[in-house]
């Protein structure tokens, strides 16, 4: 059975998997590897990850282990796909769900020169026909929910009214979960970067949404930078998505396992730094490089004593040719000397 592989399980015929979508962490290029999502999971049991956004082609083509293969304990996962072809995108569903992801997301919001070149992210916005008959296909190939992540609008169609018809076009195909980043994309003249931060945030329109279709599920992504800020957005909406922040420190985190989902799952930073010199070793002896699972951690100490040291050492040794874990140990060490605590190994 490959990593994240739960085809072999039996599922009733008239349900599908109830994926919480109450706090979840954005699917985010070059960050959230299969790496960062098993630190994620170190330190909240329940948020709900995604997947870097995967092109459908890729899949059909390409290394599928090295795309999609998961750790069990990231459940619940989403896989987010690219695409514009409704054949190619309910393939990579049909394959997603097989290798046993929780739930298929299409990524409506991407605005990189790149992905626009494929002809799908942001773009599609511009074609409600196609996104819908893309996402019908995709439900009618898998079992497990498939939702859509996309944006107020893009360029100049900003009008709520326009917003409003988007949505009801997927949900005439059956989507019943919209994850809206809460900004239109300017797809000439600004970079992903800008896109994140100068369009303006109209949260009250994801508000709206919630109000016009009660029916639906809306989460909230953009600008959100604490589970404090979070909370008071599940006041008017289903769930809230977390990005940036997370990477930045991924300690933001720490109860969201308790203010969410009522566990009372809590755990430190030097403990999860423990798990993760163990897994690194693991992922060394298959053939990863240090730095694959190094460069995910140097933050984990963000803005605590010895966090310069515990970068410092990670980013000038763990980079190196050959580097082992040793330089996670040594790092280990140093931590554990700033707080005062024996290193138990």
């Amino acid at each position: 059975m490959r990593l994240g592989d739960a085809s072999n399980l039996e599922m009733p015929d008239d349900l599908t998997p109830l994926v919480p979508h109450s706090l979840s962490v954005a699917p985010m290029m070059d960050w959230t590897d299969r790496h960062f999502r098993y630190l994620l999971r170190q330190i909240t049991h329940k948020t709900l990850l995604y997947t870097e956004m995967v092109v459908d082609k890729s899949i059909l083509l390409g290394n599928r282990p090295k795309l999609l293969d998961f750790n069990p304990v990231e459940h619940p996962i989403v896989l987010q796909l690219g695409g514009s072809t409704p054949e190619t995108l309910a393939e990579a569903s049909r394959i997603g769900e097989e290798w046993g992801y929780d739930e298929i997301n299409l990524n409506l919001g991407c605005p990189s020169e790149r992905v626009q070149g494929g002809g799908f992210g942001a773009c599609l916005m511009k074609e409600p026909d196609l996104v819908a008959e893309c996402m019908a296909a995709m439900r009618g190939a898998v079992r497990i929910p498939v939702t859509a992540k996309h944006r107020l609008g893009v360029d100049d169609l900003e009008d709520y009214r326009y917003l409003v018809g988007f949505v009801e076009k997927l949900a005439g195909v059956g989507i019943e979960t919209f994850i809206v980043h809460a900004r239109k994309a300017l797809l000439k003249g600004l970079s992903p970067a800008e896109n994140r931060s100068v369009p303006p945030l109209r949260y009250a329109w994801v508000y709206q949404l919630k109000q016009d279709f009660p029916h639906l599920r809306f989460v909230l992504n953009g600008g959100v930078r604490s589970l404090e800020e979070a909370q008071a957005h599940l006041s008017h909406l289903d769930g809230v998505m977390l990005g940036r922040v997370v990477y930045e420190d991924p300690f933001v985190l720490v109860e969201a396992d308790t203010r969410f989902f009522g566990l009372k799952h809590q755990t430190t930073r030097l403990e999860v730094a423990r798990a993760m010199l163990a897994y690194a070793q693991s992922q060394m002896e298959r053939g990863t490089p240090l730095w694959a699972v190094a460069r995910h951690l140097l933050n984990l100490f963000k803005g605590q004593p010895g966090g310069r040291l515990w970068r410092r050492t990670l980013s000038e040794g763990a980079n190196r040719r050959g580097a082992t874990t040793e330089v996670l140990q040594q790092a280990l060490e140093g931590q554990a000397a700033h707080l005062n605590l024996e290193l138990i190994s």
